[in-house]
């Protein structure tokens, strides 16, 4: 591939930069990063030497660079954890059946009772009859 110059702006100031044949849309990202920390030197202290504000505003890159990379870091290593806590709950024996007990009345009881419904039914009728003489 042959290599091409490409204008950016950073800080106010125009650069041309070489690179590869289609990776023009990369650098002018990058170079929008830089400017953008550029700017924000420029509004804060205002004019400054070339080297020191591009100095500056790699600075400012590398320092936010660094907290993404860290905050990368602890959410890689939340994964980890979250994955091996899945692991290990996939690969765990399943839980132990719970007993469940159904009372069961015992057929004597049924009996009496069944026994207590007729004799209430009898009284009423007899009640009634009664009423109604």
């Amino acid at each position: 591939m042959s290599q091409i110059e490409v204008e950016i702006h950073i800080g106010g100031r125009v650069f041309e930069v070489a690179c590869q044949q289609g990776e023009e849309q990369y650098l002018q990202a990058a170079a929008r990063l830089l400017d953008n920390e550029a700017q924000v030197l420029v509004s804060q202290i205002g004019r400054m030497p070339e080297g020191r504000m591009l100095l500056m505003s790699g600075l400012m890159l590398a320092d936010k660079t660094a907290g993404l990379e860290e905050r990368l870091r602890e959410a890689e290593d939340r994964i980890g954890a979250l994955q091996s806590e899945l692991r290990d709950l996939k690969d765990a024996p399943p839980p132990r059946p719970e007993k469940v007990e159904v009372p069961v009345i015992p057929e004597d009881v049924t009996e009496a009772l069944a026994e207590l419904a007729a004799r209430a039914e009898a009284l009423a009728e007899t009640a009634e009859e009664k009423a109604k003489a």
